[in-house]
């Protein structure tokens, strides 16, 4: 024994009771106060205490503290660990508690509790020695081979893990600088020990039991590194993980398990693959560089953290992101023409766009994608041509939905800083289709929103840019990507909502309605067999001729697509289904009743008439349909019901003061009615039909002009005076009143309409007209001439009036369409009113005849 005086602990020792872990001598550890008892110790003690001897307390393991002042004590553990409180910290979340952070000093045992509130104090006697151990010849005498053989295995478990780590390294120079007496403290509190094990090392007083009690468990843990190292031998030295030590702080020791060392090793063996994938993918060099970083950063990450999971998903979504992988074109040009030609009647200005793009890709290999916009009423098939391009070229299709979106996070991503942050849609299209040279089809352009969280359409600048999307750079992956190989196909009803710098960065490409006749081919090409497919009829059960197809077009549907035309057959096939499975019925129920029969010895003929698809009478034992059901015009009334639309227009016009327009919607082109009647008044003008104020201008000035005019075409108010509005009122209305209507396409119509009322003649019926006027009644052209002719085409008419600058536009009108059509170009109102009148509209005077002002 050392001659000087040991270092004594007071012996008088506030107690802190724990259930949580078990401190050692030599070591630290982190616990939870937030029991009555435990709360007023520290509150009284560490909080308000000011000298170094208020700092030490009793730590008292395996004894929970109850909850309540009120109720006693329980048993307390024998053995106790000094302890000196490194640090408090305090939080009021989810309730008042303090975190301590002890470090222990030795063992003591209780000898007599002094009391028990506010908080336990006992009287206690040292059982180690502070800073003093026993001599080294006491020990080579009764602990030497204990020591020596402890010394052994404990060096041979340090230098079985990776000396590169800090706490390694720093385990390594404890065991030759720290007394061996002190050790088996230490390496109990490292390496991976339960509970009830760390008790038995605390409760063995004499250094023999201490080392004998250590010994064993020294001994697993270097068993357990030999059983992982046996299979990993596939791995490097350099990614040797450590597995059976801690670091010296930890957070409240958690009992291990071999589950968790499995699932830790699991981790630390995805951390290592997912650097491996960083470093042999194909991704630019700057990428990686950002990725290897972020991997530095997970390696030091604990995995409780949130940032953690943040971190490894995005390395996983950069390494999957498709950096330099692609698919190859197919050039073939003829096989291409014949593709989009079996997929898509009609369309040629598609078809001819997407193979110029792959001649142009025949000749040049790095063709940066062209960035499309299709732009025409719905049901034509502009979302269906996307995929049928993607298709014809051999690439993948991803399509995203445009329509609603208000936050420019949907393009371009979220900040890794927010919680729940993801990446943009064009992202994670590239990741699910798993190439970078797909073709994307941004549906539904035009419907983009706005709002506080930014404008999408302006982050889509960036992304339908040629000369900036080589690099564009998603928030979320904050490193450029290249998307110039990407083929962008955007489509829209309209481009008056897609904002100028947008829809100048793509190619538009109109797409008009579709002809009656080329309703009728894609019925027969593509929806019937369709239909006949998805209700699981044959083209032996049911045939739809031509003539039937005419009629659905013309008299229940009016559309610029086939949508509807769709549905309407839809609809017949049900009908249809419904009669073959009752046919089917009766089928079994005719060869149950001949088979009674033939047991019988009866023998019976009969001759029984088919039963046509419109009786719905018929009797039980009735024969089915013959096959296959043919759908004529009865049919389709009891199937579909009265006719939605009927050829009115010769009824309508059968007064003055009806005149017939053209309008163009985002739907397809639309004939429009106008209407006027005048009556005694002030000269007032009304306008009805929610028109909108370029409607109302026309209309202006249509009354201006005919007034100016009225002497040359003899023109008079219902008193006969030349001056139209006086003591006369003018009504116009524009049906139908729910309608929105807006444009100046209907400056001619009005002008034509009010010389109708106003000289009691008669328009035309057949004849159907567009056009912008000018006060000095020039006719100035307007836009949307084919949907408008094909409107007028639909509706039956026959005589259709342009502005003369138009006439260029006619060439895209199918050749069928102007055959049935005949066209007349105007440059100035007075061709108009002699184009829509029969014989002319120009009206001498009289000779000899004045207009008296008496």
């Amino acid at each position: 024994m050392s001659s000087g005086s040991p270092i004594q602990i007071p012996s008088r020792l506030p107690l802190l009771l724990t259930h949580e872990g078990v401190l050692l001598p030599g070591s630290t550890m982190r616990t939870s106060v937030d029991s009555a008892r435990n709360l007023q110790l520290v509150r009284s003690r560490l909080l308000k205490g000011t000298s170094l001897q208020s700092t030490i307390l009793g730590v008292i393991p395996n004894t929970p503290d109850p909850a309540s002042d009120a109720q006693d004590l329980p048993p307390l553990h024998r053995i106790g660990t000094a302890a000196l409180a490194v640090q408090v910290v305090g939080s009021n979340w989810p309730k008042p508690h303090y975190t301590l952070l002890v470090t222990g000093l030795c063992r003591f045992q209780i000898v007599q509790v002094l009391k028990e509130k506010p908080y336990p104090v006992a009287q206690v006697e040292q059982l180690d020695r502070l800073e003093e151990f026993p001599s080294a010849l006491q020990t080579r005498e009764e602990l030497g081979e204990l020591s020596e053989q402890f010394y052994k295995y404990a060096v041979q478990l340090v230098e079985m893990l990776d000396m590169s780590v800090p706490a390694v390294a720093k385990l390594r120079r404890l065991l030759d600088s720290l007394p061996r007496e002190a050790l088996p403290d230490i390496l109990t509190s490292i390496i991976r020990t339960s509970n009830k094990e760390k008790l038995q090392i605390l409760d063995a007083v004499s250094l023999e039991d201490r080392f004998k009690a250590t010994i064993p468990l020294l001994v697993r843990q270097i068993e357990g590194l030999k059983l992982l190292q046996k299979t990993r031998k596939h791995k490097q030295d350099d990614e040797k993980r450590v597995i059976a030590i801690r670091p010296m702080r930890r957070v409240t020791h958690v009992p291990g398990a071999l589950e968790e060392e499995e699932e830790e090793e699991e981790d630390s063996d995805d951390v290592v693959l997912l650097e491996r994938k960083v470093r042999t993918s194909s991704m630019p060099e700057p990428a990686r560089r950002v990725c290897l970083k972020e991997v530095k950063r997970l390696k030091k990450m604990p995995q409780s953290m949130p940032e953690y999971a943040l971190t490894r998903n995005y390395l996983e979504l950069m390494v999957e992101l498709p950096w330099n992988k692609s698919t190859t074109d197919r050039l073939d040009i003829r096989a291409a023409r014949v593709l989009l030609d079996n997929d898509h009647y009609a369309m040629e200005k598609l078809k001819k766009r997407v193979l110029e793009y792959l001649a142009v890709r025949q000749l040049k290999n790095n063709l940066k994608g062209p960035i499309l916009c299709f732009v025409g009423p719905p049901g034509v098939g502009k979302t269906s041509v996307g995929r049928s391009v993607a298709k014809t070229l051999g690439r993948e299709f991803h399509r995203i939905a445009l329509g609603g979106v208000c936050d420019q996070s949907d393009i371009r991503g979220h900040r890794r800083t927010y919680v729940g942050s993801m990446p943009g849609r064009i992202i994670n299209g590239l990741k699910t289709v798993g190439v970078n040279n797909p073709v994307f089809l941004l549906d539904e352009v035009d419907k983009l929103g706005k709002s506080l969280q930014g404008d999408p359409a302006a982050a889509l600048l960036e992304v339908l840019d040629p000369e900036q999307n080589h690099n564009f750079t998603d928030h979320y992956l904050n490193v450029a990507f290249d998307l110039s190989q990407v083929l962008f196909i955007a489509t829209a009803n309209t481009t008056a909502t897609i904002p100028a710098a947008l829809l100048d960065r793509m190619e538009v490409i109109q797409v008009p309605g579709y002809t009656q006749e080329e309703k009728i081919e894609i019925a027969h090409r593509h929806l019937i067999p369709k239909q006949l497919d998805q209700h699981g009829l044959t083209p032996q059960q049911l045939q739809v001729p031509p003539a039937t197809t005419l009629g659905i077009i013309t008299r229940y549907t009016r559309e610029a697509g086939v949508r509807s035309l769709d549905r309407k057959l839809g609809a017949i096939c049900r009908a249809v289904a419904v009669k073959v499975a009752e046919g089917q019925h009766r089928e079994a129920k005719l060869e149950r009743a001949d088979a009674m029969e033939a047991e019988g010895g009866r023998e019976r003929s009969e001759d029984v008439e088919p039963q046509p698809i419109g009786d719905s009478g018929a009797a039980g034992l009735a024969l089915p349909p013959e096959m296959p059901i043919l759908i004529d015009l009865h049919a389709l009334k009891d199937i579909l019901g009265p006719p939605m639309y009927e050829m009115e227009v010769s009824e309508r016009l059968s007064q003055p003061g009806v005149a017939i327009g053209l309008a163009w919607t985002p739907l397809g082109g639309e004939i429009m009615f106008v209407e006027a009647s005048r009556m005694d008044g002030e000269g007032q003008l009304t306008l009805t039909g929610q028109l909108g104020d370029v409607m109302k201008e026309s209309a202006h000035l249509a009354i201006s002009w005919l007034r100016s005019n009225a002497k040359k075409y003899h023109l008079t108010n219902a008193s006969g005076s030349f001056d139209l509005l006086d003591n006369t009122d003018i009504h116009l209305h524009f049906p139908a009143g729910a309608v929105t209507k807006d444009g100046p396409s209907a400056g001619v119509t009005i002008v034509t309409c009010l010389a109708s009322l106003f000289s009691g003649r008669l328009v035309r019926s057949d004849v159907a007209m567009t056009g912008e006027i000018t006060l000095r009644g020039l006719v100035l052209p307007v836009g949307g001439i084919k949907d408008k002719v094909l409107a007028a085409h639909r509706a039956g008419l026959k005589r259709v009036i342009l502005p003369q600058r138009n006439e260029k536009d006619l060439e895209e009108i199918p050749g069928n369409v102007r055959r049935d059509l005949s066209f007349v170009t105007a440059s100035c109102l007075d061709e108009v009113l002699n184009a829509a009148f029969d014989g002319g509209f120009s009206v001498k005077a009289r000779p000899g005849l004045l207009n008296s002002k008496l």
